[in-house]
């Protein structure tokens, strides 16, 4: 069952940005046909699921006003993330990644930060969620151009733990080589973002993962406080358990 926060946050999108359109859009001839383009033009019409998959994951150069595009296609898209209807997510960058929409009026801005933080968060509280949480929070991430409030909202509780765990054994590998474990998410912060994600991990995932019976992952998650000769140097390489 969806949760009351993100119930609310679609509310919100729907409300906020109801009746958008980019009135002058003429779209890329080469990508979309005359019939399509039209539905940017004009609000309110229900997009075509597939069309409405290619208008999001499309690079921003093909449109003639992104910026409208986006507004106009918010309240579906924001629906499609939720329910698992959006077939681009985990595989590239979502239109919202590629706007300024944080410069957008206090209103919409907020509507759309309050949204990713709930489908975040509705993700982790879900057993089964349409998309997995390593998907989840590379496009929450890419969206809000950082995974710090992401993390700050991993509560600790069964469920997100179990997602803690798959998304742990994902990307220890990268992490403990100093590498990104994101295919497609880049920051240009200089690494401080992969240090933040490191420094979390090694702080609060530990005992999460030994209480879902994960002493080996939990050590090494535990690695990523230290220096990276340091940590390859550590003597838990060399225990059995390490190696089976």
């Amino acid at each position: 069952m969806t949760s009351p926060a993100l119930v609310s946050a679609l509310a919100d999108i729907d409300t906020v940005f109801n009746g958008f359109a980019s009135p002058g859009e003429s779209g890329c001839e080469r990508c979309f046909g005359p019939e399509e383009t039209a539905f940017l033009r004009t609000p309110y019409r229900r997009v075509p699921d597939e069309l409405l998959n290619r208008f999001v994951f499309k690079d921003p150069l093909h449109f003639e006003d992104h910026t409208a595009v986006v507004r106009r296609l918010l309240p579906q898209t924001a629906r499609a993330m939720a329910d698992g209807g959006l077939d681009g997510i985990g595989w590239g960058h979502h239109a919202l990644s590629r706007t300024d929409w944080r410069a957008w009026p206090a209103e919409q801005a907020r509507a759309v930060e309050e949204f990713v933080h709930a489908w975040w968060q509705d993700t982790l509280r879900t057993p089964r969620p349409p998309y997995p949480a390593q998907d989840v929070f590379e496009t929450c991430a890419t969206i809000l151009h950082t995974a710090t409030p992401l993390l700050d909202r991993w509560a600790t509780a069964p469920v997100a733990d179990a997602h803690l765990l798959r998304c742990t054994q994902l990307w220890l590998d990268d992490l403990l080589t100093d590498a990104s474990p994101f295919s497609w998410w880049h920051p240009n912060d200089g690494g401080t973002e992969l240090m933040g994600l490191q420094a979390w991990l090694a702080r609060y995932a530990p005992a999460r993962l030994r209480a879902h019976g994960e002493p080996d992952l939990a050590t090494q998650a535990e690695l990523l406080a230290l220096p990276y000769d340091k940590r390859w140097a550590h003597p838990y390489w060399t225990n059995a358990s390490a190696t089976n």
